[in-house]
């Protein structure tokens, strides 16, 4: 099977910094193994969507010499996928329809441990898993989390185990609102893509497991899995579509090249700045997952 990266933004701003950086580090692992490098617009979450963003980060892509194999897929043109994905998991008994709304289970939730980054969802109770309560209509539809440790050997972070029932139980597949969660829609769209290896910001890493666990129960390949150090501004916020960003459509090629080599030195490349071409050339040769940096954060450079 030929080697396949992706890089899967959303498309609710402009490229930032870490995005950014995202985004080089899974076009090296990806070309440094002779593979295809593939782009997918994750905008199924409609309300967040501001238009014109999809073509900006193309744009911004292009002018950091990040092309990509093939057509930009869309999320939201597979949304029959996903259907096709959460009927196989019905028929087998994976999921089922949940009448518990973000205020009731914030109620109902425990504090996490200090310092434990519980997802933002935190431990489902199981109030709708066997049936729901007498006069409650369905809302979202929950995976049935699987028992037992998933562990997965991450290409930057190491060795990783982490119990989906204990840790977040039976998660959401299929909001409320009738969109499709992203675990779902990514694990679908890594299957259907042929995407043998997924490098993403450190921010994902706490998804992994769920993925993983939907990917056996839909009998789809696990591709491996590679999370780079999350990219933080300089008070230990995590970077966003509100800062960090690179300015579009004007960007002239000092401020690219000053940007791919800061974004590069994230990455354990030295490379001097140039053309973006040719940086990434230069940057190709010297490859090295090992030299990327293993914690779960890095501090946003300066300014180029």
């Amino acid at each position: 099977m030929i080697p396949t990266g992706r890089f899967a933004p959303s498309p609710t701003g402009p490229l930032h910094f870490g995005s950014l950086v995202a985004a080089v580090g899974s076009w090296l692992f990806a070309r440094h193994a002779g593979g295809r490098w593939l782009v997918r617009m994750e905008d199924l979450d409609t309300p967040r969507i501001v238009p014109g963003s999809a073509d900006e980060i193309l744009a911004a892509l292009r002018r950091y010499g990040l092309e990509w194999d093939g057509e930009v897929a869309f999320q939201s043109r597979r949304i029959p996928l996903y259907e096709a994905a959460l009927d196989e998991l019905r028929q087998k008994g994976a999921v089922f329809d949940c009448a518990c709304s973000r205020a009731e289970l914030a109620r109902a939730a425990s504090a996490p441990a200090a310092g434990d980054p519980v997802d933002a969802e935190r431990v489902y109770p199981g109030r709708c898993r066997n049936g729901l309560p007498s006069g409650r209509a369905a809302r979202a539809v929950r995976f049935r989390a699987p028992a037992g440790v998933i562990t997965f050997d991450d290409m930057v972070v190491g060795r990783i185990e982490e119990d989906v029932a204990q840790r977040t139980g039976d998660f959401v597949v299929k909001r409320a609102d009738g969109v499709f969660a992203y675990q779902l829609a990514v694990v679908v769209d890594d299957a259907e893509q042929g995407v043998t290896e997924v490098v993403r910001g450190g921010d994902l890493l706490l998804s992994t497991a769920r993925q993983i666990a939907l990917q056996r129960a839909l009998g789809k390949p696990t591709p491996r899995y590679g999370h780079l150090p999350l990219i933080v501004a300089p008070d230990g916020s995590k970077l966003g579509k509100r800062d960090g960003a690179l300015p579009l459509p004007a960007l002239d090629d000092v401020r690219v090249a000053e940007t791919l080599a800061s974004a590069l030195r994230l990455l354990g490349i030295d490379v001097a700045p140039s053309s973006a071409a040719a940086m990434l050339e230069e940057a190709l040769r010297q490859f090295d997952a090992r030299r990327i940096p293993k914690g779960e954060r890095v501090v946003f450079p300066q300014a180029p």
